[in-house]
């Protein structure tokens, strides 16, 4: 550590950003990104010069390098530092600060600013960043001007050790400081004798006993005797993205054993992809519930909802109307019932849920017809889908449910990608790390997400459509930092799809401009110019070929070309067959 020493001796600055810096890398940081500016300078090369414990990132874009951070976290489960200039660079962030609180990951944002005599005088730069992101951080503060008075070190050293701790805990979420900096912003000699200070961080008393706060234990949490009682009941596994998946899968699976609950889950819940640890898994919920006499036979009297609520707009509705009493479980201090129903928030992780030992004594006539129900729309599902031939952006996702190598991760895109999820991606064994951004549900920083959860980890996919992609083709910038494989399966019906789902598509003029807003791009010419490898696929074998083996490093893209109005109207008829003709 003590190479560190020279650089952070030479001003006050660098010595405030060598405290900061040294005091996360103990604390556990080991990634951090950095995009390019003056006024962030001493805190560039106090996390350059903390390699290779901290991988420093450089980006140019910030919203693209806000969202690649984002994903990092997401795939690491650890905050992830961003370091950007005074001036607009921070507003960048805002959108990736956005989803990081309601997606509840962490993320530490450090935005360097001018001092107080060079505000409000128009000094270049310059804008307001105290509170930026308005409420949307855990926690946000201004630091003091750096100084080089041991009380004032160790001031800084107890904020960015709360900064952290607030980061992740009760609930994990982005942390802001706004940090300014007077000149000299380089490791230059700014005449303040330092030389005193050297003692006290080589006894290394400074720095002792900072550890990374440990997860507070949950005690075991008795099942209610009023699910006991309860034979029509169900379990709802919304979207999820556990730090543990198949622990968490068993932990639901356990629960809908005992109780003899179905699980209705999510396509961007893990249980679908641990489809082997419960055998009340429901897939198909969205599709059965467009048959009405089914879903008024299905009505439950209870629901454990666990987690965020599913996408499907056709469960969302089928709850509002039965009214059942329910209960949300999740450690967070939110609110996640947007139906506003007769709801019991209980602040606790499913794992914690005791268990007892055997069954209960009733045989749920109505988990099996759920079940039932979904042996029917599945087979009728499998077998529509095999044997369609033609392209079509409903087939990607129930075919890339079966193709994946073991353990991908998987990152999906909003609009119709993650609605495709839900309806077709077929339960599996295969224990694919779904990843996606419905927080917020923008499409802003799709790709730039990706590459964050790819980074040094498994070779990963993303599913997206083609205006998400174009939305942030800055992402591509990062290939040269980039460490891994990405490979993006697009699908390019040149324009919005989930548009031509709404009501709003029998409206021509303004649909096409406004709304379906074709962008006509050849993107073997786009990836050309990024360097990045480009490939049609004109067939579902060749598509398939494609996943026998990733790649270990690059960017790919294979692009499916669709009909968006043929992939709207396929939709509009099929749905609502699949579960037509099902009796139970």
């Amino acid at each position: 550590m003590f190479d560190l020493m020279p650089i952070a001796y030479r001003n006050v600055n660098q010595l405030w950003a060598y405290i900061l810096t040294e005091t996360l890398k103990r604390l556990g940081l080991t990634c951090a990104i950095i995009c390019p500016g003056s006024r962030s300078t001493p805190l560039a090369i106090a996390f350059a010069q903390q390699a290779p414990e901290i991988e420093a990132i450089s980006i140019l874009d910030e919203r693209s390098a806000a969202f690649f951070a984002l994903g990092q976290a997401q795939a690491t489960g650890r905050a992830v530092v961003l370091v950007c200039t005074s001036g607009t660079a921070g507003a960048n962030f805002y959108s990736a600060v956005i989803e990081a609180s309601y997606s509840r990951v962490p993320l530490l944002i450090l935005t360097t600013d001018r001092p107080p005599e060079l505000r409000d005088c128009h000094s270049v730069q310059t804008i307001d960043q105290l509170r930026l992101y308005g409420n949307y951080p855990n926690w946000q503060t201004e630091l003091a001007l750096p100084s080089p008075d041991m009380g004032m070190l160790a001031y800084l050293r107890q904020t960015v050790i709360h900064s952290w701790q607030r980061a992740q805990t009760p609930t994990k979420g982005p942390v802001h400081l706004n940090i300014p900096f007077r000149d000299p912003l380089a490791p230059l000699p700014d005449g303040t004798d330092l030389s005193y200070l050297q003692s006290h961080f080589e006894s290394e008393e400074f720095f002792a006993r900072i550890v990374n706060p440990f997860p507070i234990p949950h005690s075991p949490f008795p099942i209610p005797q009023q699910w006991k009682e309860c034979d029509r009941g169900i379990i709802i596994a919304g979207v999820a993205q556990p730090s543990q998946p198949e622990e968490y899968c068993k932990a639901i699976a356990q629960l809908s054993q005992t109780l003899k609950w179905p699980v209705l889950a999510e396509g961007l819940s893990p249980i679908r992809n641990y489809a082997e640890l419960n055998p009340y898994l429901i897939s198909t919920y969205d599709l059965i519930l467009r048959n009405q006499q089914l879903a008024k036979q299905l009505a439950p009297e209870m629901v454990i909802q666990v987690g965020e609520m599913p996408t499907s707009k056709e469960l969302r509705t089928w709850i509002d109307a039965t009214q059942p009493r329910r209960w949300v479980i999740d450690p967070s201090d939110q609110n996640l019932d947007p139906l506003h129903g007769r709801t019991t928030h209980l602040r606790i992780s499913v794992e914690d849920i005791k268990v007892e030992e055997g069954n209960l004594s009733f045989s749920s006539d109505y988990g099996k017809k759920w079940c039932d129900a979904e042996t029917k729309v599945r087979l009728a599902v499998d077998q529509t889908m095999g044997k369609i031939d033609e392209i079509i952006e409903s087939k990607a996702a129930w075919l890339i449910s079966q193709i994946l190598p073991l353990g991908t991760p998987l990152f999906i895109a909003n609009s119709m990608p993650v609605r495709d999820v839900e309806y077709f991606w077929k339960p599996n064994n295969l224990g694919v790390r779904s990843h996606f951004n419905r927080g917020a549900n923008g499409i802003d920083g799709t790709l730039s997400t990706a590459l964050g959860i790819a980074h040094r980890q498994q070779s990963s996919v993303m599913l997206t459509g083609d205006l998400a992609l174009l939305h942030d083709t800055n992402g591509f910038l990062i290939r040269n930092k980039f460490v891994g494989h990405l490979t993006i399966v697009l699908i390019n019906n040149n324009g919005g799809g989930i548009f031509e789902m709404l009501p709003i598509a029998n409206f021509d003029p303004p649909f096409e401009e406004f709304f379906g807003t074709p962008q006509d791009i050849d993107f073997a010419q786009l990836c050309a110019t990024y360097n990045v490898q480009h490939e049609l696929i004109t067939s579902w074998e060749q598509l398939q070929q494609r996943f026998n083996l990733l790649p270990n490093t690059g960017i790919r893209v294979l692009e499916l070309q669709t009909n968006r109005k043929a992939d709207a109207k396929w939709r509009q008829d099929n749905l609502r067959k699949f579960a037509a003709d099902i009796t139970i």
